[in-house]
């Protein structure tokens, strides 16, 4: 972990989504390609993460934007080899993890607006709350991130921790 992270919140972090981590789906998502050599779950891991620690920093809703956070992307289709929904990607992709995740797991409003905004102002609505906002931004920064230094960033790191902590299921 960088010196920069405490590992207790690391910890509280992984309690916070560890119901949501063993889920055989949520695995799946690593064999999904996101941005660069990073995929789809270890970047929802940057993002879920940077949004719990700013969240909690600011006093909202940091449960809400860890859960929904991970779950921004859980799409489960490689967008690099077509979408199986009608649009392009990136304006359909929040619909179909919002309907995802509310099919395998009780998600919150508070949850699904920050998956169902997380691309705004691609779509139509803005988003309610303002973990949703702080999510949104975390996307935005880990995209470009993630183009540049992917094996440095927290996400890695945490499912390497979630991974030793057996917080990920059974091994498939």
């Amino acid at each position: 972990m960088p010196k920069t992270t405490d590992f207790a919140l690391c910890e509280e972090y992984l309690q916070t989504v560890r119901d949501l981590l063993a889920h055989p789906d949520v695995q799946s998502m690593r064999r999904f390609a996101q941005h660069g050599r990073v995929d789809c779950l270890i970047h929802c891991l940057n993002v879920s993460f940077a949004g719990y620690r700013v969240c909690r920093f600011l006093g909202l809703n940091s449960r809400a934007a860890a859960r929904g956070g991970l779950l921004h992307d859980f799409f489960l289709y490689d967008w690099h080899k077509g979408n199986p929904y009608k649009g392009l990607h990136a304006f359909t992709h929040p619909r179909a993890a919002a309907e995802n995740a509310g099919r395998r797991f009780e998600i919150t409003d508070r949850e699904r607006d920050v998956i169902a905004k997380h691309m705004w102002p691609l779509t139509p609505r803005p988003p309610r709350y303002p973990e949703s906002l702080v999510v949104l931004i975390a996307d935005k920064i880990y995209c470009v991130a993630e183009a540049f230094a992917p094996s440095e960033l927290m996400g890695a790191r945490l499912y390497r921790l979630a991974r030793e902590k057996g917080l990920l299921g059974a091994p498939r």
